[in-house]
């Protein structure tokens, strides 16, 4: 039977050299593993072959598998959550990833499990099996287990990624939830305002025609919007989809997408939301991967992709350049003229002690707790500014039409 050599690490990180007897690789590796080792390298039978941990996980050759739906932030988070609670139990990794295949309810399908079970017993790392799936495992996710992997830390490195997308998904489960209800009033608003305008009002306005009595001002408007609503309600409908559609074409250009990103950032109660969220996410992701051992260079390219707002996209961009100029990540940070002055003191004070990921992840938290106070805010003074607009709106109505009447029983009266 064949005999393999092999250089693999444990749990601790320790690197250690052996040999196993085995019919194939595949044999091998499951010898390997089921010593509770990471595999790095295998040589021996009738060829030799070493294993991806020295390829980079986003190599250019790396086949990539067919897409699948994205998993939410929260299902990420359970499947790595689980993954990394079978590896902490002593189980081997090909054996964690054939139990992850029967995983319900983890928004990874069994088949992309599958697949990095059968890359993993190939002889591939997990990070470069990962990297197969962008459309599952994002970049950042990718380049931390890779660390995890050469630095031994495979299980930590899981744990930590498991509490960075349940943070993710509980900001964003805040955010959404505090605005749903101001979106549902405001669409309601508006739809019951336009079938009271060009349906209901409009019959009842007949009771005033042929009345040969003066109508107030506002019985004139409110007739002349209902005549207007009952005729061109089509043309109102096509007109506002018409608009929404070219706001949408702007906005989906780069040039509109940047006003609209920076009109986020500064428009009042909008930037109490978008600021720490945005800002939280940097601070949450940066300091995340330069935890792991990602480099800054790498780290600060890969948060570039995760911040959805292309006005600190630019600023992380150039921060880049600047990280390359030999300066340290505060200033160019600082001179972006986008990150606030908080962040750029704090990240300051961990370059001096040399800690910059800790000063990173107690940036998070100040953004998380910020963001949360903020939402409370914003609800609260929302609320009563819709409740004005739509009782305005009903009122003018309501006013037009009892002066009216009020008009025509004064009139009879006489």
């Amino acid at each position: 039977m064949p005999v393999f050599e092999y250089i693999a690490r444990d749990a601790g990180g320790r690197q250690l050299r052996g040999t196993v007897e085995a019919a194939d690789r595949n044999g091998a590796m499951t010898q390997i593993s089921a010593q509770g080792l990471f595999p790095v390298s295998i040589t021996g039978g009738s060829a030799a072959m070493e294993l991806a941990a020295a390829k980079p996980a986003f190599a250019e050759d790396a086949p990539r598998r067919r897409s699948h739906a994205k998993p939410k932030l929260q299902e990420l988070a359970n499947y790595t959550r689980q993954l990394a609670n079978l590896l902490k139990a002593g189980m081997p990794l090909t054996a964690s990833l054939s139990s992850m295949i029967n995983l319900e309810g983890s928004g990874v399908p069994a088949a992309v499990s599958e697949q990095l079970l059968h890359d993993v017993r190939e002889g591939h790392n997990l990070s470069a099996a990962l990297a197969k799936h962008p459309g599952i495992f994002p970049e950042m996710y990718v380049n931390m287990i890779k660390a995890g992997e050469s630095g031994g830390s495979l299980v930590e490195v899981l744990l930590r990624l498991a509490e960075h997308y349940e943070r993710f998904a509980e900001v964003r489960s805040k955010v959404t939830s505090a605005l749903v209800y101001p979106a549902f009033v405001i669409v309601l608003g508006f739809v019951l305002i336009f079938v009271f305008m060009s349906y209901i009002l409009p019959k009842f306005m007949k009771i005033f025609d042929g009345m040969n009595v003066a109508l107030p001002l506002s019985t004139q408007i409110l007739q002349s919007l209902s005549g207007f609503f009952a005729v061109w309600w089509w043309a109102v409908l096509v007109v506002g989809v018409l608009f929404f559609i070219l706001l949408k074409s702007y906005f989906s250009t780069a040039m509109g997408r940047e006003r609209l990103h920076g009109w986020l950032l500064e428009a009042p109660l909008v930037k109490k939301i978008v600021r720490p969220t945005m800002f939280g996410q940097f601070a949450r992701t940066l300091g995340a991967l330069l935890r792991n051992g990602v480099p800054v260079l790498s780290a600060l390219k890969i948060t570039e992709s995760v911040v959805q707002n292309v006005v600190l996209q630019g600023a992380i961009a150039r921060t880049r350049e600047g990280v390359t100029d030999g300066k340290t990540l505060a200033q160019p940070l600082a001179r972006s003229g986008v990150f606030p002055k908080l962040m750029v003191d704090l990240i300051h004070i961990g370059e001096q002690t040399g800690d910059i990921p800790s000063a990173l992840e107690n940036l998070a938290e100040t953004y998380d707790n910020e963001l949360t106070a903020n939402l409370r805010v914003v609800t609260t003074l929302i609320e009563p500014i819709l409740i004005v607009f739509i009782a305005g709106a009903v009122g003018f109505m309501l006013v037009g039409v009892l002066q009216a009447m009020f008009k025509i029983t004064s009139t009879i009266g006489r």
